[in-house]
């Protein structure tokens, strides 16, 4: 069995912000409380996290992570990669690096953001961490074996994993076909929706909708969401059937 839990849900615009009145930042429904997009894979030997943005830290401690086997990051950008520098607390209470799987672009960046923690002599009390290279060709993590999905994030590339029967997009606005047939056969289907018009570099909400329809899951969520897809409450409930907005916090078992 696998579990998949939602460790956070918006972006850098669906964060709460202070000083900011709209309905959804002064929303009593906590699945309006939308932290920077990340999740956990896990099953009985083995948990991933998808991405680390600077709300990693609080997003381990409010799941009371304890440890981790391996960290998947999608892209480069600062709301997925930046919180990093808090695998140093993994490192000191379990005694080891953080392997950190990225493609070799990706890579280039985390060298360059946190280039103290691969220096030497290394700085007492940097951070762990072990570069792997994220290819085109599937790879395992412990007891987990996984399918890198790629595509487009307007010009960047970008990386979206399948695990068993479920598969986790973010950031994407442009997919081939051939990658989306690697989708086919899913029980469950993550793919970002930034918000209802259409966006220079996110999937909308037609264009999420649309690429899940050809994908066919069983059950598909959206996440990555700003303030302008609205309220949970009011949005879920105009969903079809099969589809949901997904909310930090929500656990699904597959």
């Amino acid at each position: 069995m696998l579990r998949l839990t939602f460790l956070g849900t918006g972006t850098s615009q669906g964060v709460p912000m202070i000083g900011c009145n709209c309905k959804v930042c002064s929303s009593s429904d906590t699945r309006d409380k939308r932290l920077r997009t990340s999740a956990m894979i896990e099953d009985e030997h083995t948990r991933i996290i998808i991405d680390a943005g600077p709300d990693f830290r609080y997003q381990m401690l409010r799941a009371d992570v304890r440890d981790i086997d391996a960290i998947l990051l999608t892209h480069q950008h600062t709301d997925h990669i930046m919180g990093l520098d808090d695998v140093r607390a993994f490192n000191y209470f379990c005694r080891k690096s953080i392997p950190v799987w990225a493609t070799e672009g990706v890579q280039a960046v985390v060298r360059k953001n946190f280039d103290y923690a691969f220096s030497e002599p290394r700085y007492p009390g940097a951070p762990e961490i072990t570069l792997n290279t994220i290819g085109c060709e599937p790879f395992s993590i412990g007891t987990l074996d996984i399918t890198p999905i790629h595509g487009f994030h307007l010009s960047l590339p970008v990386v979206g994993f399948r695990v068993g029967d479920v598969a986790y997009l973010t950031d994407f606005n442009r997919i081939s076909d051939s990658e989306v047939e690697k989708l086919k056969g899913l029980k469950v289907f993550v793919v970002n929706a930034l918000r209802h018009q259409r966006h220079l570099s996110h999937f909308s909400l037609s264009g999420a909708m649309e690429l899940a329809r050809k994908v066919g899951a069983e059950q598909t969520y959206f996440t990555h969401m700003s303030h302008q897809i609205g309220l949970h409450a009011e949005q879920d409930a105009l969903l079809p059937v099969g589809f949901n907005f997904a909310y930090d916090g929500l656990i699904v078992e597959v």
